[in-house]
């Protein structure tokens, strides 16, 4: 009897041993798997900070960016062709901005309903462009002769550089240049004939670093 309880408490013994045992294999098991999960979470999160650091990164370059958040320059310049109907193009040369900055006949006065645009322009340039050099290029319709409007396009250009100066840039980060009656967006179209005012026109250039903005046109005048 008594060798019978002794060998059923070593049976019981041994099956108590083995189950913690099991346990412990089975705890440690569970814990490596949940360490490897983690380190599968964390691997998986700085994959993704870098890719979208890695995207930020391209956009900034794509946008000739100099400082400041991506998203929010990207809000600012939707926010500038939903108001302003602006036409912004990241190109090799750099950001061209296209809004609605025209003349009225034979005129280089910054005319009043352009105010609003040309000071967020500034702010744009303030903000993410500081120190930047933005080329102001400067358009006439076909009328006259082409050396006229040659020069009637540089004073456009000048008269917009002089209004941004007096917004908040200065002078050295503005470049001006007349294209006359080249590059026509309602071709043949001058006075009053519909789409001539769409000829009269300055755009902006804010260059990328290390690049020139601007190729020079046979008919360009420069300051």
């Amino acid at each position: 009897m008594r060798h019978l309880t002794g060998t059923l408490f070593a049976v019981t013994a041994s099956t108590m041993l083995t189950g913690c045992l099991a346990t412990q294999s089975q705890l440690k098991h569970s814990s490596d798997y949940q360490t490897a999960r983690l380190a599968e979470t964390n691997a998986a999160l700085a994959s993704e900070r870098a890719e979208r650091a890695a995207s930020d990164s391209a956009l900034a370059q794509q946008l000739g960016m100099v400082r400041g958040d991506v998203t929010a320059l990207r809000n600012e310049l939707q926010a500038m062709r939903t108001e302003f109907n602006a036409k912004i193009t990241a190109m090799e040369d750099g950001l061209h901005f296209a809004f609605p900055v025209n003349f009225a006949f034979d005129d280089a006065t910054v005319r009043s309903q352009d105010e609003a645009s040309l000071a967020r322009f500034t702010k744009v340039v303030q903000t993410y462009y500081p120190g930047s050099k933005v080329t102001i290029e400067g358009f006439a319709d076909p009328a006259g002769s082409a050396s006229y409007n040659a020069a009637l396009s540089l004073r456009r250009a000048r008269a917009v550089r002089d209004y941004l100066v007096r917004t908040g840039l200065t002078a050295n980060e503005l470049g001006v240049i007349g294209y006359g009656e080249t590059r026509q967006v309602t071709p043949g179209a001058s006075g009053n004939q519909p789409g001539a005012e769409l000829n009269r026109r300055v755009v902006f250039v804010i260059e990328s670093r290390g690049q020139k903005s601007v190729a020079m046109a046979p008919t360009a005048v420069r300051p």
